[in-house]
């Protein structure tokens, strides 16, 4: 087992050692990568290189090496916390948002002091009388404690993106890959939560080699992050969709929402806005006439819809008409969801069953 690890840790130094040549020396890469994961893949480069000198024995078999690894261990959740933010949010990289880093820095003070700083004789007597093992312990609960909460922070503002694009835009935009990375580092840290639970209770369940597949897994998981930033630059690049404008409060009466919404209706019968695949809500606001605020109090308050759920619906209306038609004889379903203004197969099938009840298959073996 430890020399598989060994063999992970050469392959994530190597690879971060890589990444980082690539960054600096290549400006049409450093466009696609957030500055946040770089930081952390040259803090990453840094840890591994303690780890690496430690397995070569180079400079003898000195424990103070792996220790100097664990400088990274509170940087992770700040980082991820910050690459969320930037990436769906749109904040860009500022010096203000390092202050995030500061607990890092006063958790690796305190490391030193504790684990690098006294000399073998005192670290030896600690390791004798298990004084070593529960100061060990504090410190693996504080960089948990910390790491779980931005995980949370993070976690938070990818459900808030996804429930805000509803409300801006008609189809859905690539997110699953924050998704599916955000659950990748939970796991982690479930698992640290778990082996420390285990430590703290004195069971034997995890030894103490099972850290180092934990603190590995989430170094291989940003590295995975940074290598796909390079090559796949468009997983990256959630647009800034959201409106950024502050319009004054709408001040529509009620007998004018009423009006508006006949508008719309006939806007929506007449126009079909529905059929571009990318519509956004500032375009269907722009094309009655009002502004963005507005329109959204209008789908709230007199149609009981989010935006998203409104063009969708009219999509479905569209696509069961199409179905109806000679034309349809000749196409799949999906292509003529296609034609109703779906851009995706996921997003029509999903939105077809909320809204009937029932696949399209068995909505027309029905009839």
């Amino acid at each position: 087992m430890q020399t598989f690890l060994n063999q992970l840790v050469y392959f994530g130094y190597f690879q971060s050692l890589f990444l980082l040549f690539i960054y600096v020396f290549s400006s049409d890469k450093r466009k696609n990568i957030n500055k946040y994961i770089a930081f952390l893949v040259l803090v990453l480069s840094i840890g591994l290189t303690g780890r690496v000198l430690y397995i070569s024995g180079f400079f003898g078999d000195n424990y103070r090496w792996v220790i100097f690894s664990e400088f990274s261990t509170l940087l992770f959740g700040a980082t991820i916390y910050l690459f969320t933010r930037s990436s769906l949010l749109k904040k860009p990289f500022s010096y203000r948002e390092l202050l995030h880093y500061l607990p890092a820095v006063l958790y690796n003070i305190a490391v030193t002091i504790a684990f690098i700083a006294p000399s073998d004789h005192i670290l030896e007597s600690r390791k004798t009388s298990g004084e070593q093992f529960k100061i060990t312990l504090v410190f693996i609960a504080i960089g948990l404690l910390f790491n779980i909460t931005y995980w949370i922070m993070s976690f938070k503002i990818f459900l808030k993106f996804k429930k805000d694009i509803q409300n801006e835009l008609s189809y859905h935009i690539q997110s699953q890959f924050f998704f599916n990375f955000l659950i990748a580092i939970g796991v982690c840290l479930f698992c640290w939560s778990m082996m420390f639970l285990n430590w703290l209770l004195d069971y034997e369940l995890f030894d103490r080699i099972s850290w180092q597949v934990i603190w590995i897994s989430i170094a291989l998981i940003i590295l995975f992050i940074t290598f796909y930033g390079m090559k796949e630059p468009d997983l990256f690049k959630i647009p800034s969709l959201l409106t950024s404008k502050k319009y004054a409060q709408s001040k529509l009466s009620n007998v004018e929402l009423d009006s508006l919404k006949f508008q719309l209706e006939n806007l929506m019968v007449e126009k079909k806005p529905y059929l571009n695949r990318k519509l956004l809500k500032s375009q269907l606001a722009e094309m009655l006439g009002v502004s963005n605020p507005e329109i959204a109090r209008l789908l709230n308050e007199r149609i009981g819809m989010n935006f998203f759920e409104y063009i969708n619906y009219y999509r479905i209306k569209e696509f069961i008409a199409l179905a109806k038609t000679d034309q349809a004889k000749n196409m799949t379903f999906y292509g003529l969801a296609q034609e109703a203004g779906f851009n995706s197969k996921t997003t029509f099938n999903k939105s077809f069953k909320d809204l009937m009840g029932t696949t399209p298959k068995e909505y027309f073996s029905n009839l």
